[in-house]
């Protein structure tokens, strides 16, 4: 992709540069620069009064621009001094993906921009949600290592099937809801969807539960006194009508705890409660609450069960460090409920410390792995302890057989190969051959499987999902979007366009504006684009600047429009209230 790189970018692992697309910018229509102006304008004018204080000052130091679209690069050369970087991505990718950017310090930002009839929000993710709504807050310090930690943290979650199912029905829901061409009964359909698995009454997994949180703070947060919170939250920040809703009595305002775990929300509708955090450092104080209770920190059978549920890629860690990287299928428990035995099916892979073990890669693990969890039974010392004389004692030494009875009933026999220890000498893994491995009666291993490799460790004491290393796998599964994906735009909406850049080059330069040339597109507009609403007010607010006398013509021209559409009736009365109150915002933001 070329995309312009700096020292945050350089630090992405591969697996993450495949969501990376180019953004495209001359695909961007004078109409999509226009929503942009119009959504960045009335946006900047309210929030400045409602939004925390590192909004106003974030937009500056990020380098978004209220009257045109940003561009990656001009980011990118701004956003890396403060420790971050942007990409340009194809709409919904992956919550862990997009979680796993935001540990790298990366901004995810959907290139697309949201259609005219959908100015006020939509489902979809797109440039202005992305970039003038994550973009500014970030540029507060302790807001961005929260927004890291909890990359870090989210992106270890562990997914439901559900979970995928949700996932691919929003992001299905986006693409036909921002399709020009789709059939109302599809998109009708795609709502429900989402409404019915939203609905649904099935348990909230552990990545269910980390979105809801990301959801109530990153994207729909308010932070300050419950009487009067500000807004930090990107998806208020990048919606003109909810910014303004979400503020009134009608919307519940709760005190923001780990209880917010469990509060699902709708993405189709204005939310009817909001959490409110005192200040950011409490975001953290939570988070870490909530990573406590996750398997990534508790391990045990309620982690791999947790595992092996979702059916997917995941990761356990022994106590002594070696992880397990591959998809869980059995877990064996003794009668306390510990772990006595785990079984990962297919290829596998055993790393230390997220880096792969040599000679236990997915090739060599092809069929899968399984192996004890726990002490040896009557002896007080567990193995991954023992000194070199201590295995002697115990028989556990190269080429001889050796008969391992495990506390929880397991018992390995087989003659030791050789061993893998750590950089202090502690054994990860012992290897046999002609071994048979057995619960009660069941056999677990046979010799005729061939080599059987025993983990070490006496509990597990993480679970989360994805790989230790990322390189033991071939993680590359998505397929970039063409960039060339715009509708074929016909003569008619060819000329409205052409009348948009007309407008806007004389906004930027003095020597090509006349009020004739405006009167000509006003009468055009008036004949061939009675619909029109948007491309008006920027006529409107370009002769009431230079004092033309089409103003008021074009002002009752709009109210008119106002009175037939009364949907958009409001849009068109902001926009004239901006464009007769202007605030100095160029010359501020730029």
């Amino acid at each position: 992709m070329h995309y312009e790189e700096n020292e945050v970018l350089k630090r992405l692992p591969h697996h993450l540069k495949q969501y990376v697309n180019d953004q495209h910018y001359e695909s961007y229509t004078p109409q999509d620069q226009a929503v942009w102006r119009y959504v960045m304008r009335k946006n900047v004018d309210y929030l400045r009064k409602v939004a925390h204080g590192s909004y106003v000052e974030g937009l500056h130091k990020t380098g978004i621009s209220t009257e045109e679209i940003p561009s990656m690069y001009g980011m990118n050369r701004i956003l890396k001094e403060i420790g971050w970087a942007a990409v340009a991505v194809d709409g919904f990718i992956p919550p862990t993906a997009f979680m796993e950017f935001q540990a790298y310090n990366v901004l995810v930002i959907a290139h697309d921009i949201r259609q005219i009839d959908n100015i006020e929000y939509t489902p979809a993710p797109d440039i202005i949600h992305e970039s003038a709504g994550h973009a500014p807050i970030i540029a507060n310090p302790e807001y961005a290592e929260y927004l890291r930690r909890f990359g870090e943290i989210g992106s270890k979650a562990i997914s439901s099937a559900m979970d995928y199912e949700m996932y691919e029905a929003i992001r299905h829901l986006s693409i036909v809801k921002e399709d020009r061409n789709s059939d109302p009964k599809v998109v009708e359909r795609a709502e429900q969807h989402v409404l019915d698995l939203q609905n649904s009454e099935a348990a909230l997994s552990e990545m269910s539960k980390i979105r809801n949180l990301h959801w109530w703070t990153v994207e729909y947060g308010l932070i300050g006194t419950l009487d009067n919170p500000k807004i930090y939250g990107a998806g208020l920040l990048s919606s003109i009508g909810e910014s303004k809703s979400c503020l009134k009595d009608h919307v519940k305002k709760i005190f923001y705890d780990i209880s917010a775990a469990d509060v699902s929300f709708d993405i189709t509708q204005p939310q009817p409660q909001l959490f409110v955090t005192p200040d950011f450092a409490h975001l953290s104080f939570v988070l870490e609450q909530f990573a406590n209770q996750m398997g990534l920190r508790r391990g045990g059978t309620e982690g791999i069960n947790m595992l092996i549920e979702s059916k997917n890629l995941g990761t356990i860690e022994y106590n002594t460090g070696l992880q397990v990287s591959g998809v869980f299928t059995k877990i064996i428990t003794d009668s306390h409920n510990n772990p006595v035995y785990i079984q990962a099916t297919g290829p596998t892979a055993l790393s230390y410390h997220e880096k792969e073990l040599i000679g236990h890669g997915i090739n060599y693990h092809t069929d899968g792995f399984g192996s004890p969890v726990g002490r040896l039974k009557d002896i007080n010392m567990a193995i991954e302890n023992m000194s070199p004389n201590d295995l002697e004692a115990y028989k556990i030494r190269e080429g001889e057989m050796c008969r391992l009875e495990f506390e929880g009933g397991v018992t390995v026999e087989g003659e030791v190969i050789t061993g893998v220890r750590n950089r202090k000498g502690k054994v990860l893994v012992i290897s046999f051959k002609n071994c048979t491995v057995k619960y009660g009666d069941e056999v677990l291993f046979h010799p005729d499987w061939g080599i059987y490799d025993m983990a070490i460790g006496k509990s597990i004491v993480s679970a989360y999902a994805g790989p230790a290393d990322f390189n033991s796998f071939d993680m590359t599964t998505h397929q970039l979007e063409p960039g060339n994906k715009r509708e074929i735009i016909s003569q008619e909406k060819q000329r409205l366009l052409d009348m948009y850049t007309q407008i806007r080059e004389m906004r930027q330069n003095s020597a090509l504006l006349s009020e004739e040339k405006l009167n000509q597109i006003f009468e055009t507009l008036k004949s061939d684009y009675p619909e029109e609403w948007l491309l008006p007010v920027e006529l409107f607010e370009t002769a009431h600047s230079n004092k033309f006398k089409i103003e008021n013509s074009i002002k009752n021209y709009l109210k008119e429009i106002s009175a037939n559409q009364s949907d958009i009736a409001h849009l068109i009365t902001d926009g004239i209230t901006l464009a007769e109150n202007p605030v100095s915002l160029i010359d501020e933001f730029s």
